[in-house]
């Protein structure tokens, strides 16, 4: 009987010693980079055998190197099935911490790697993304104030720390709407440059490519934009002057036309005329912005940001839209608040 047991207890060791090489040789790294550059995003990708379960991969947590999103991204081919995980590289070289692979079939375990860190040969218009690619998909130039613009670029990129961009000799700029699905980064950046720059040129530095890639925008104030801003600013708006002054004819000729015919149904007209133009001229609601909120080129969630309040403002409703209030922060500075930033009190 101790024998048999004896032997049981070897063939159980052997299975699972077997069963776990087995494992091991099934589940490896099929990408890792050798080398990366500071503030790099880059892929990590396991391989393993498809299964009717799918093992849990999860990196060691005691670790402080952690991707970018718990779960990794799964393509199947065949047999195979990869999981990419993303990570950001620091300042120092980095080990990816223990991976622990594990379903009801199997619990594998694969060690820690190491990947040094590169240093990039310095450029005086670096923006300071890195990436396996990056785009303008459109961008927009309007005028801030009386001797500045303002830029907007919507940026679509991959692989990208577009949160970490910057534009040298610009002191006023800043990145909104960062939205990261593993490889693909889209966000809103927006610049304030002088009227007399009439270029935007910057660089990143392509990962695949291995070389910067140089960026060039014209700053102009396109007829599309001036439209764009004068149709939310009612004090500007031709059509509203229009009907103004279309107000004012009538309600001149209905009164001269009740004066001369004594007729009432010309004053009723020329009353619901005089009515109809003093609402344009009724003193806006005010309200207090909080200090720090985002003033919005136009009341859309997907709206880039023209700047921000920098102290508590009390300022009149120019128009209101769904969430959105239109105020003027400044003289000329024109823009859309969330509700949220309306002060409590």
């Amino acid at each position: 009987m101790y024998l048999l047991r004896s032997v049981l207890f070897v063939v159980v060791l052997l299975f699972t010693f077997v069963n776990s090489v087995y494992a091991q040789t099934e589940y490896k790294y099929s990408y890792l980079p050798k080398k990366v550059y500071e503030n790099q995003l880059f892929p990590v990708t396991v391989v393993g055998i498809s299964e009717t379960e799918t093992p849990a991969l999860t990196y060691d947590r005691s670790s402080p190197i952690q991707p970018l999103f718990t779960t990794p991204l799964q393509v199947k081919n065949g047999n195979d099935v990869f999981y990419t995980f993303y990570f950001k590289a620091g300042k120092t070289d980095l080990r990816l911490p223990l991976l622990f692979i594990s379903s009801s079939s199997l619990e594998v375990t694969l060690e820690k790697e190491y990947i040094s860190l590169d240093v990039l040969k310095e450029r005086q218009d670096f923006s300071g993304v890195l990436g396996a690619e990056m785009k303008i998909k459109n961008y927009q130039v309007s005028n801030f104030d009386g001797k500045n613009h303002i830029v907007n670029l919507s940026i679509e990129a991959y692989e990208a720390n577009i949160e970490d961009m910057i534009l040298s000799g610009l002191s006023d700029y800043g990145i909104e709407n960062v939205k990261r699905e593993n490889a693909k980064v889209t966000a809103e950046f927006y610049a304030v440059l002088p009227r007399t720059q009439k270029v935007l040129k910057f660089t990143y530095f392509n990962t695949l490519k291995q070389r910067y890639i140089p960026i060039e925008l014209s700053i102009e104030v396109m007829d599309a934009s001036v439209t764009t801003q004068s149709d939310l600013n009612p004090k500007v708006d031709a059509f509203d002057r229009l009907k103004r002054y279309a107000l004012m004819f009538f309600s001149i000729f209905f009164i001269v036309m009740f004066i001369w015919k004594r007729d009432f149904l010309y004053l009723v007209l020329g009353i619901i005329s005089v009515v109809t133009l003093l609402t344009f001229y009724i003193p806006h609601k005010k309200i207090c912005v909080k200090q720090g909120a985002p003033l919005y080129i136009l009341p859309t969630e997907t709206s880039t940001i023209g700047t921000r309040v920098e102290n508590q403002l009390d300022t009149m409703i120019l128009n209101e839209h769904g969430k959105y209030t239109k105020i003027e922060y400044k003289k000329g500075v024109i823009g859309w608040i969330i509700d949220e930033d309306i002060c409590d009190n």
